[in-house]
């Protein structure tokens, strides 16, 4: 009866998947003001660029802790305004003031600080709109959902990228003193507080949510093997983990390396730590029932684990090195006070918004893909393509030939916001999809901590002080997460 039951779950229109991710390109107009333009705020501010990975620690960091919270506060939540929408307007409200005061920060460390503030309002957005998709929609549309939702990205991302170039376009001044973040820079974010604001505005008030118990009743999705606890395993593997930090830690200290290295020893003692907790607390908590589905994480989630962290250390690679690697290589300075630098730095945010742009178009493709040749053959040849595109930035005749590059950045961009999506949502249960969404960021997070922890290190010690060698690397690693994908489980749905 439930099988039956779970096939009257309704196809939505054209116009109402509109609807519930347009909110979407208000987010991602905020998340890309931020990737486009705080390397360029930190490095005004007299950041070094071998410490720019060590500023940015406060957006990965803070989607460790805020998404598996928010999934599974938003998975027991029930409102006037439904289950995540309320989510989505908190969020959108703080990451705005985040937006206004982040150009006028006086310091470099007031600054760190509200990126800090803007990347936990965002993700307490963003989180609950990726599981919304999968409460909403039929297991046959969520590709559809998701490729939407990358449109939206795309669209939200070219605008905010490109907006401090046609400031000073329009005349807005593109320099300023030392220490003194640009008005083109600064206009651009009193915007994105506005649009961010209005679109989440637009979804909260044009859609709806399926109540907690028929959402249960639509679950197609099989049911998750959740073992009993072994607390043995748990407590043996719980100290190993907690060892492994411990030495690494001492071992940074010991040779005085780099101390953003000192976030990976403590990563790995706080997992001990965790799992030595979980043996010993109530299984009726939320801690536990968090760490109770990592236990039980799919076969499927585990998998694109490894997809997720090769493809989200070559994006952080880019957003944090291509300013500086493009400023090098086609416009000959690092001074952040010159001309040269500050339009270097503006057509970057131009290739930024290209590369969106392109993920806007390819968006439009994917569900075709997806039906055509699978998820998985589907994201395999695209971010194939990214890496290629990624790794070419340094070696194309002038700056010009850069939006080349981009096509491929963007329909890699398009795809891994996209489809590990798919494969995921289609493994999971509805009354799971919140934490299992916040759990899956986890893929996100790591690959940008490590990202922090090693890529100055890299640049410094084996690359010589050449971001652009950076972007190679990313590009390397985009092709291996493309291999990767080749073991996740094809969904039934989805299989050819």
């Amino acid at each position: 009866m439930h099988a039956a039951i779970a096939k009257d779950k309704p196809q939505l229109s054209f116009w109402q998947i509109w609807n519930m991710c347009f909110g979407f390109l208000g987010i991602q107009f905020g998340f890309a003001l931020q990737n486009a333009n705080v390397s360029r705020i930190f490095q005004t501010l007299g950041a070094d660029m071998d410490a720019l990975p060590g500023l940015w620690i406060a957006a990965p960091l803070t989607g460790l802790l805020v998404q598996p919270v928010i999934g599974y506060l938003s998975d027991r939540t029930w409102t006037g305004l439904g289950r995540r929408r309320p989510y989505f307007l908190a969020g959108a409200l703080l990451a705005s003031l985040a937006l206004v005061f982040m150009p006028a920060s006086p310091t470099l460390w007031v600054a760190a600080g509200l990126l800090w503030v803007l990347d936990a309002s965002i993700n307490v957005s963003m989180e609950p709109f990726r599981a919304f998709v999968g409460d909403q929609l039929p297991m046959s549309q969520r590709a559809q959902g998701y490729a939407m939702q990358s449109f939206f990205i795309g669209i939200g991302s070219v605008v905010a990228s490109l907006l401090p170039w046609l400031l000073e376009k329009a005349g807005v001044a593109n320099t300023a003193g030392p220490g003194q973040v640009p008005d083109t820079v600064r206009y651009a974010f009193y915007a994105g507080a506005v649009v961010l604001v209005g679109a989440i505005l637009w979804t909260v008030l044009r859609t709806r949510e399926y109540p907690p118990e028929q959402l249960h009743a639509f679950d197609q999705a099989p049911p998750l093997d959740r073992a009993p606890l072994d607390r043995a395993r748990a407590t043996r593997f719980g100290l190993l983990w907690l060892a492994i930090g411990a030495l690494g830690l001492a071992g940074v200290a010991w040779q005085g390396l780099p101390r953003e290295l000192y976030l990976l020893g403590a990563l790995l003692a706080a997992y001990g730590v965790a799992l030595l907790a979980l043996t010993v607390v109530g299984r009726d908590n939320g801690f536990a029932q968090v760490m109770g589905d990592i236990y039980a994480m799919p076969l499927a989630m585990r998998r694109l684990a490894v997809v997720q962290f090769f493809s989200w250390f070559a994006l952080f690679a880019m957003w944090i090195y291509t300013t500086a690697a493009v400023t090098r290589v086609y416009y000959g300075t690092a001074d952040t006070a010159s001309a040269a630098y500050n339009s270097g730095a503006n057509w970057v945010g131009v290739l930024f918004a290209a590369y969106n742009g392109f993920a806007a178009l390819a968006a439009i493709a994917i569900p075709w893909m997806a039906r055509r040749f699978g998820l998985r053959g589907s994201h395999l040849v695209n971010v194939v393509l990214g890496g290629i595109g990624l790794a070419s930035i340094p070696f194309l005749p002038n700056e010009n030939w850069l939006a080349l590059s981009m096509v491929g950045v963007g329909i890699a961009w398009a795809s891994i916001l996209s489809l590990p999506y798919a494969l995921l949502s289609d493994s999971v249960p509805a009354a799971k999809m919140g934490v299992y969404m916040g759990i899956f960021n986890f893929f996100i997070v790591i690959p940008q901590l490590v990202a922090v922890a090693t890529l100055g290190y890299l640049l410094k010690h084996l690359f010589a002080d050449d971001p652009a060698k950076m972007l190679v690397l990313g590009g390397a690693s985009l092709v291996v997460a493309g291999l990767c994908v080749l073991r996740v489980p094809e969904p039934s749905a989805h299989r050819a």
